[in-house]
């Protein structure tokens, strides 16, 4: 699942609690929540995978390059060698082999440049979506632990101060990443 989609779920739901009156605090269901992040931890290998993909591609890209540059470099070795091989311009045949060998080998490198900057630049473009995706959700967790730190506060502060106040265990037990509370 697209990481983006999964971040315009957990502000849908954000959107559609219920606010607190008076405050700046908004009620949320918490297994929504918690089930949305569990599905961003796990779309975020997906993106990871991308990644691989791309990089399997630049070496696609690459070997197809050094195929083809060595083809071309082969060609031309042939072409000097039939040019070597004429009496009458051995030495003009040497030169312009030389000539093709030089231009084959500029050609080479070219086209391994140009494969390596595409996928440098696809990579920058993953890496920037990636930071974003997770700080995105670093931003909605931290929003939902201040709500119910709020939320735990304002509980604490209209109960009677003669009286116990009772908090329940989970909201004073953080849970583990990857478990959710049941």
């Amino acid at each position: 699942m697209d990481i983006q989609h999964l971040v315009d779920r957990l502000e849908d739901l954000i959107d559609e609690g219920r606010h607190v009156p008076f405050s700046k605090f908004t009620l949320i269901d918490e297994e929504r929540a918690l089930e949305i992040i569990d599905q961003m931890r796990i779309s975020v290998p997906e993106q990871i995978e991308k990644a691989s993909r791309l990089i399997n591609q630049r070496n696609r890209l690459l070997a197809q390059a050094n195929e083809e540059a060595n083809r071309v470099v082969s060609l031309a070795q042939e072409r000097s060698d039939e040019m070597v091989n004429r009496d009458a311009i051995a030495q003009k045949a040497r030169s312009q082999a030389q000539n093709i060998l030089e231009q084959a080998r500029h050609e080479a490198d070219d086209i391994r440049a140009d494969a390596d900057a595409y996928v440098v630049e696809v990579l920058k473009q993953l890496e920037a979506q990636l930071i974003h995706n997770l700080s995105v959700a670093r931003n909605g967790i931290a929003k939902i632990v201040e709500e119910r730190e709020a939320s735990c506060a304002a509980r604490v502060a209209s109960e009677p101060a003669d009286q116990p106040v009772a908090v329940p265990i989970e909201d004073l037990v953080e849970v583990p990443a990857g478990r959710s509370r049941g």
